[in-house]
């Protein structure tokens, strides 16, 4: 045999060595790194790696995110243009809500069809909230884009993609069908508001899960054009100014409870997600003495909070924004894990003091109409991932939520028993 063939069989077994050694490489791109507001871009790329590689522990919780997002494929898109009626001001492009605990205290009449005066009953959900508003579309527009942008990331299937782009072109972005940027109408009471500035936390609640969704479809998702993108970057600029300005507003980020978190939360995400990387660090910062020295005393106990009717699910919800303020954080320069009061507040104190209940080694010694375990699950793993040790030993005894823990696949706490208000 001469030279030259016997060189090209050991170039041939050399490819094919070099094929069955990195099959990766050859399989799979690099996935980008999503500049996401609340989630650790960084991770999702590592996540997507270990998936691409055949991780079986994620491929299982993968089963359980994509059956979410194929439940989404044949819902929707939502608009806030077909409601029964228009906002008070009658712009049917404004969103509404109705204030979810006030009820009406006199029969209904054709004098009186609402039942007027309402009257408050503190964690009791009336009905009529569900019916004449916005409300639950759109968190079915923040659950839906969040579910179906990773079920994208994780797979690259496009009907993910473009199902997410469809949702949140038809909600905010198309001409007929989008939303005004402002909450001038949110959680009204009939006969007594219009509007309420109280209404913000209908959207602040879950909103950065639309903002990390976008960041995740700019990766290059098929579906979500260039033209998208500007004009999403406009309307979530809208309204950022909106919050930061208006008198809403400034009212709900004077709010000492759940809601004041919540507000800087959503607020240091849009500017963060906006560029205005300054008004988010500022924001973070700020929120050390103007939130967690008055809100979280010095055993961990959010008193606020434990005044509720529903004092599990507001310990447990207050913590999801502080949570994912500390994620933003994060990407500002801006630990709030370490922070300390001046009574030794701090995040992980106000985690650990749910961690008997949370593992189900003691009840809740607090007023609760319904309690779930598992609604602290999140939290007890965005506390664990920051270095909480006690929080770390927690994680095996938690509670499973309905679902599945997608943990590994959204590593930022969500509202785990969904109520409203």
């Amino acid at each position: 045999m001469s030279a030259r063939p016997r060189l090209g069989v050991v170039l041939a077994a050399v490819v094919a060595l070099a094929s069955a050694v990195v099959p990766s490489a050859v399989a799979h791109a690099a996935p980008k790194v999503p500049r996401t507001a609340v989630l650790d871009g960084a991770r999702l790329q590592q996540t997507k790696e270990r998936l691409d590689r055949g991780d079986p522990q994620l491929k299982r919780t993968l089963e359980d995110l994509t059956a979410r997002a194929d439940n989404w494929l044949n819902q929707g898109p939502w608009t806030v243009v077909d409601k029964p009626k228009p906002a008070p001001g009658g712009d049917v492009h404004d969103y509404l809500s109705q204030a979810p605990y006030w009820w009406p205290s006199q029969p209904k009449t054709a004098d009186n069809p609402w039942g007027c005066p309402y009257v408050q009953r503190d964690g009791q959900r009336n009905p009529e909230v569900d019916t004449g508003t916005d409300r639950q579309d759109v968190e079915k527009v923040f659950d839906s884009s969040y579910d179906l942008s990773l079920a994208w990331y994780y797979t690259g299937k496009k009907q993910y993609a473009e199902k997410a782009a469809s949702v949140l072109r038809t909600w905010f972005l198309a001409p007929d069908t989008r939303m005004n940027p402002n909450l001038n109408h949110g959680q009204f009471i009939p006969c007594k508001y219009d509007g309420r500035a109280i209404g913000i936390i209908d959207f602040s609640q879950s909103y950065t899960s639309v903002l990390d969704a976008i960041a995740i479809l700019e990766t290059g998702a098929p579906g979500w054009s260039k033209s998208d993108r500007t004009a999403m970057l406009a309307w979530n600029t809208d309204f950022r100014d909106w919050l930061a300005n208006s008198a809403f507003g400034k009212e709900e980020g004077a709010a000492k409870n759940n809601h004041g978190t919540f507000y800087d939360m959503q607020l240091a995400a849009l500017a963060y997600a906006t560029g205005d990387k300054d008004l988010a660090r500022r924001t973070v910062l700020d929120a050390r003495a103007l939130r967690i020295d008055p809100q979280i005393a010095a055993d961990g106990s959010q008193p606020q909070e434990l005044a509720r009717t529903r004092s599990w699910h507001y310990s447990t919800f207050d913590l999801v924004a502080y949570t994912r303020l500390a994620a933003i954080g994060r990407h500002v320069g801006v630990n709030l894990w370490s922070y300390e009061g001046p009574d030794g507040q701090s995040l992980f104190k106000a985690v650990d003091y749910l961690l008997p209940a949370a593992t189900g080694a003691e009840p809740w010694a607090h007023p609760e109409l319904e309690f779930h375990r598992f609604a602290a699950s999140d939290v007890v793993h965005a506390a664990a991932d920051a270095g909480d040790r006690a929080a770390k030993a927690a994680v095996p005894k938690l509670e499973t939520p309905p679902g599945g823990d997608l943990w590994a696949l959204r590593p930022a706490a969500e509202q785990l028993d969904s109520i409203a208000g």
